[in-house]
């Protein structure tokens, strides 16, 4: 399972899961996790070719999407864009499956586990290379908890036990020469910030802006790997997350249009790393960003963009080669996945 995925649950999600923006908008508004600020409305639609473009709400999923069609990106190419927001990266791919969709933006994750139930997707471009993850030890814990060695006997926080977060957290300990076994994990569901802080537990994997909150509460940071560097050092590198998939059957009469889609994804992530951050905020839905911390969401994204977005959409099979491993080491998958029949590297580079 995803970040992406609230619930966790790992349960089949109806169709009418992929519902509109706007309505979609209104209810993840809510559960954004306190970094949400005001903003504009929604921009108007433009003319063009329509596609239809389901991924999960999280906001830092959706940024490179946002400013794309905030910037006009998708218009030069032709493309009217529908942004369809679902509740998580599994909705997202089962609306594709399910033929509600053109395209399904999803965690590598989630792409890799519904191809080996038997999806027929091909992921044809990159928009995040990290994962939304810190691991974290709270405030009462930071005296005894400074590095992942020292987690040994230790309670570790995460959403549920095979979720995304609860892998990555084996693959780290298992990188650092940590035994899994002893370390005792919780699961908490999605809000992991209370029991942190509260010293519930020692340390977990949480996200923003739960980690900003951590750090003011006086926690400290183990592992990032929203930040590059942090990754390098205990990944061996990105470690693909958020990018795009058609149906398999789909890709060749559609070729022309998905590589019209990866051109302004292509202007749009160079957008997203590099504008002021105030623009960034800017042409995020309304609805998805108001009544927030705007100085929050700014200072958050000021510090991540740069790491978790890439500078092109195209895949770095070594990147998907960690996910890979990480999902084998924790037995959701057989080590010998076959990667190149998941990926297609000859949209971007074609």
């Amino acid at each position: 399972m995803s970040c992406c995925d609230p619930n966790g649950t790992g349960s089949p999600v109806p169709e009418d899961r992929a519902i509109g923006r706007r309505a979609a908008l209104k209810t993840l508004a809510g559960v954004t996790g306190g970094i949400a600020v005001a903003s504009r409305g929604l921009p108007a639609r433009a003319a063009g070719e329509a596609v239809s473009l389901a991924f999960c709400g999280q906001l830092l999923c959706v940024v490179p999407y946002e400013v794309t069609k905030a910037r006009g990106h998708f218009a030069a190419e032709g493309l009217d864009v529908d942004l369809v927001y679902t509740r998580g990266g599994s909705a997202a791919v089962q609306a594709l499956v399910g033929g509600a969709v053109d395209y399904a933006a999803s965690s590598f994750d989630v792409a890799v586990q519904a191809f080996d139930k038997g999806a027929r997707i091909l992921r044809f471009a990159s928009t995040g290379r990290l994962p939304l993850f810190a691991l974290a030890a709270g405030p009462r814990s930071v005296a005894e908890v400074t590095d992942l060695a020292s987690l040994a006997g230790r309670t570790l926080g995460v959403s549920a036990l095979g979720n995304a977060d609860h892998v990555l957290a084996l693959y780290l300990l298992g990188q650092a020469g940590v035994d899994p076994g002893q370390v005792r994990f919780a699961t908490l569901g999605p809000n992991l910030y209370d029991a942190v802080r509260l010293g519930q537990v020692d340390a977990g994997m949480v996200q923003e802006p739960a980690l900003t909150l951590l750090l003011e509460a006086g926690g400290k940071v183990l592992v990032n790997v929203m930040d590059i560097d942090h990754a390098h050092r205990h990944l061996g590198g990105p470690y693909e997350f958020m990018g795009i998939a058609v149906r398999a059957e789909e890709r060749d009469e559609r070729l022309e249009q998905m590589r019209r889609l990866t051109r302004a994804l292509d202007k749009g992530l160079h957008d997203t790393r590099t504008i002021p951050v105030e623009e960034v905020v800017a042409a995020l839905p309304r609805e998805l960003v108001a009544g927030g911390n705007r100085g929050q969401l700014v200072d958050i994204l000021e510090r991540h963009r740069a790491s978790l977005y890439p500078e092109t959409p195209a895949i770095d099979p070594e990147s998907a080669g960690r996910v890979i491993r990480s999902l084998a080491s924790a037995d959701l998958i057989q080590p010998d996945f076959p990667l190149d029949r998941l990926i297609d590297r000859s949209v971007v580079e074609g």
